[in-house]
């Protein structure tokens, strides 16, 4: 079939804004990396995003906007298409953001004090927020094998019933290392959240960049526990590289949890989405299927580009082969070095921006998080750089 999009096309990003390129020295030290870093793409947003929100603009009065019946529609129709999981009008709600989603899941369900458990090593604002917010985090961190990560069942349930935690924040697909949970596995953790009295928060953001053919596989859908403990967010944003627009979404089953949050959500307009995060959605979602299959296909195939370099060239740095997104975890132990010589490796020496495995929890330690989510030419040279200075 022929290509409609080109993924190789590098596009400057320098002065627009992007946290990526031009906050570099704010998280860095320095600013002249390649930045292999922050969670969004490289690449161009499918026209047919753009085109819509142009030809909104192109009107000339910005005033306020009511949420038209089709956005909600197409947020349904896609998770129906795509997951198999049907969504009720009334259990879906926007928010503008997962991550802003979780903080007031947290604020609204949990008070000062309370415990939240988060399986590390995984996403550093899950660990933010918690602490952020004055609230005490928990971990049950996963094993790492030789064939990846699994969770460790027997000590979650011991952390539920020893820690009583109110909230378990859950990652599906996990970041950073890449895993989409099996069924099996998330309806046992429904079961035991829900002997415990745990709310489960399913972040799934990632959840529509499956890899090689896999599927997600939403938390809700797997069990009638699930329905009961669960709260699901995800959105458009990593999907069809929109993050900057803010639209995100939130699943609710279990009324009981449901109304009285949605309405306190409604109350604070916490709810309320703007019409370009309406016109972004709606679009990606009915019109972006082509654009995404293509950055998928892309995001393999550099995915696979990274594999083949570590074996030939890097053999000290093993990757770990993600089932979702554009995010690859590098374990990197077999090279002895101590955090401050890796990170000296990579930033000093090789003049790369990725995020170092010790941010997601001390389990992460000796591992680094590689964005794939740019063009080929980008990633070549940046391995060859890393190539370089481990030889050095």
């Amino acid at each position: 079939m022929e290509l409609l999009y080109d993924f190789d096309r590098e596009i400057c990003r320098k002065g627009t804004g992007a946290i990526k390129f031009d906050y570099l020295k704010d998280f860095f030290s320095r600013e002249d990396l390649t930045p292999l870093w922050v969670a969004d793409m490289d690449f161009a947003v499918a026209p047919e995003i753009t085109d819509a929100l142009m030809e909104r603009m192109r009107h000339p009065v910005y005033g306020y906007a009511g949420v038209p019946d089709s956005y909600w529609e197409s947020i349904i129709s896609w998770l129906d298409r795509h997951h198999s999981w049907k969504v009720a009008r009334e259990e879906l709600a926007y928010v503008n953001g997962v991550v802003r989603g979780i903080a007031f899941i947290i604020n609204y369900f949990t008070s000062p004090g309370d415990k939240i458990l988060i399986q590390t090593p995984v996403y550093h604002l899950f660990r933010h927020l918690t602490e952020g917010n004055k609230r005490v985090c928990v971990t049950n961190p996963l094993i790492n094998t030789d064939e990846g990560y699994e969770m460790d069942f027997e000590d979650l349930e011991r952390k539920f019933a020893t820690e009583s935690p109110k909230l378990m924040i859950l990652c599906n697909p996990h970041n950073p290392v890449g895993i989409q949970w099996s069924a099996a596995d998330l309806a046992r953790v429904a079961s035991l959240a829900w002997k415990y009295g745990v709310i489960v928060v399913s972040d799934e953001i990632h959840g529509d960049l499956m890899l090689y053919g896999r599927r997600h596989i939403p938390f809700i859908t797997v069990s009638d526990d699930a329905r009961e403990v669960g709260i699901a967010l995800g959105a458009p944003s990593k999907t069809f590289n929109i993050p900057g627009i803010a639209s995100s979404w939130i699943v609710i089953a279990n009324e009981k949890l449901r109304a009285p949050f949605y309405e306190w959500m409604e109350v604070n307009e916490f709810s309320s989405p703007t019409f370009v995060a309406t016109i972004a959605t709606e679009a990606a979602y009915r019109n972006g299927e082509r654009w995404l299959a293509e950055a998928v296909n892309y995001i393999e195939e550099n995915i696979g580009f990274v594999e083949r370099f570590c074996v030939e060239r890097l053999p000290g740095i093993r990757v770990v082969r993600p089932q979702a997104s554009f995010l690859v975890w590098l374990d990197c132990r077999a090279l002895h070095l101590s955090h401050e010589e890796l990170i000296d490796l990579f930033e000093n020496k090789a003049g790369l921006a990725l995020n170092d495995g010790a941010m997601f929890g001390e389990e992460g330690t000796g591992c680094m998080r590689l964005n794939v989510g740019t063009t080929r030419r980008v990633l070549r040279e940046a391995l060859e750089a890393l190539e370089r200075a481990l030889k050095s």
